[in-house]
């Protein structure tokens, strides 16, 4: 007798003890439903919504990074971005060009900026190399690269290299790392690259600086194109032609950035890099 009731009252609790597991178990299942239902009841428009305003603030805060650096980095450095095609190969014209105008930038203390990849660009951060080794200037060799697949690495010849997975965060750091532009040959690449410079200068979204286009025979096309088109029919002002710089050897148009480069110091009261 008393071995029974002791066998009762054991399984008494027991009993209640599963039964709340059960209804534990029940509770979080309806939970799980209510929660898959309100959100299938969130619509796309309120979900696009979310998203813009998060997209936006993310904007403003990366506006205010920029800015940050920018103020920490303007007036340090002298910088030239060179941009050209990443498919020419070593001893050819234009590598050999792109290489020299590096080399005698980067002698007189100009930092050398390029997409850090093959072709004229590799040619370019190789000759920055050298004449920074020649003059034992403190100019760097600097390259932001990009994700691609035909270009798994960078160039062999980067002091500094930042990277990117997207091209317009890497084309809004080579506007704020330079101070003039060099634009060799190259495809639709080169071409965004220079129209988007020229397009921030003409909205004053930044500084003006000199957009110098290597070989005469190459750019006159699209120059020409750019007067006789957008510039005739009043889609551009010829004010905004200003900038444009064209030259046909690398001497040439390292004396155009070396004025600017001198400008440059003259005006914030600096002595060589």
């Amino acid at each position: 007798m008393t071995h029974g009731s002791t066998k009762s009252t054991h399984t008494k609790p027991t009993h209640k003890a599963a039964s709340k597991s059960e209804q534990k178990s029940v509770s979080s299942v309806s939970d799980d439903a209510g929660a898959t239902k309100k959100k299938r009841n969130f619509s796309r428009g309120q979900r696009r919504k979310h998203l813009d305003e998060r997209l936006r603030l993310l904007h403003q805060r990366a506006m205010v990074i920029e800015n940050e650096l920018r103020a920490l980095e303007d007036n340090r450095f002298y910088r030239t971005c060179i941009f050209g095609s990443a498919r020419i190969k070593p001893n050819t014209h234009a590598y050999d060009e792109a290489f020299e105008l590096a080399h005698l930038l980067a002698r007189d203390g100009i930092d050398v900026l390029t997409g850090g990849g093959p072709g004229l660009m590799e040619a370019a951060n190789k000759g920055a190399k050298l004449g920074r080794e020649e003059s034992r200037a403190k100019s760097l060799s600097l390259g932001l690269t990009i994700q691609l697949e035909w270009e798994p690495e960078p160039n062999h010849h980067l002091d500094v290299k930042r990277h990117h997975m997207r091209f317009s965060s890497r084309l809004d750091d080579f506007m704020r790392l330079s101070h003039s532009i060099i634009v060799t040959p190259g495809g639709i690449g080169t071409v965004l690259e220079v129209f988007f410079t020229w397009q921030l200068i003409q909205v004053k979204h930044m500084e003006s600086r000199p957009i110098v286009f290597l070989g005469k025979k190459f750019w006159k096309g699209l120059l020409e194109w750019m007067r006789e088109r957008p510039l005739a029919d009043g889609l551009v002002s010829e004010k905004d032609f200003d900038v444009i710089k064209v030259a046909d050897s690398p001497a040439e148009a390292y004396k155009i950035i070396a004025a600017h480069h001198a400008e440059f110091r003259r005006t914030h009261k600096r002595g060589p890099d």
